[in-house]
């Protein structure tokens, strides 16, 4: 799964990355981006448009937001069946950016925080999907990260990790493309080796901490055979 991720940034990183994109000029960065917040994303309805969206998805068909946070993670394999899913996957899709993720890994007794960037440092591009839920003039804006099997590198900390697309041209046939079974072959697992990670403070544990120093790394790369 992916629960907590980091959006810290530059205005001219994400146009570097988008090109001709809409970004407001103080990006609101958080290094500790947990359910329910609002982070960033490009929806297939606004692809020129970096814009906020609840993170954890909320159909259009709920009673009410209760649930809000719950459907923080879309598994691969039930997205095109699973009711809360399948109408988003056909039509509403985005794009979560982010500068990386975190991932706890399980030990004797305790899990110790990972955070999982990308290589070459270029921003993280999740497959997601969205959806609007509506109460009279409320408008409720929500997403989901698509998850699948972990590659080489995610194995040793977790069973599951986002999908990443890390190609220009994954970004326009993920809002593009109309027929669900093309879709589904995109939501395959990354590559072995664009992603590094490395052990976090427990800090990162607690949505109230938020800051640069939760970056901070606190003992070498995991090891590949840890």
């Amino acid at each position: 799964m992916c629960g907590r991720f980091s959006f810290s940034t530059s205005k001219n990183k994400v146009q570097e990355q988008f090109g001709a994109i809409e970004v407001e000029d103080n990006l609101q960065l958080s290094f500790n981006v947990a359910p329910t917040q609002r982070s960033y994303v490009i929806t297939d309805e606004s692809p020129h448009q970096l814009q906020q969206l609840h993170w954890g998805l909320v159909p259009h068909w709920s009673k009410d937001k209760k649930n809000a946070g719950r459907l923080i993670n879309a598994r691969m394999e039930t997205i095109a069946t699973k009711p809360s899913f399948r109408m988003p996957f056909k039509r509403k899709r985005c794009l979560a950016v982010a500068d990386s993720f975190y991932e706890w890994k399980r030990g004797a007794g305790n899990k110790t925080p990972y955070r999982i960037l990308r290589t070459n440092r270029e921003l993280l591009v999740m497959a997601g999907i969205w959806d609007t839920w509506t109460d009279g003039a409320e408008q409720y804006h929500s997403f989901s990260i698509v998850t699948t099997p972990p590659n080489v590198e995610m194995a040793s900390v977790h069973d599951r990790m986002p999908v990443i697309f890390y190609d220009a041209s994954q970004y326009q046939e993920w809002f593009e493309e109309t027929n669900t079974e093309k879709l589904q072959q995109m939501l395959i697992t990354p590559p072995n080796g664009i992603l590094e990670m490395y052990s976090v403070s427990t800090q990162i544990n607690s949505v109230r901490n938020n800051g640069p120093h939760l970056h901070n790394k606190i003992s070498p790369p995991l090891s590949l055979f840890d």
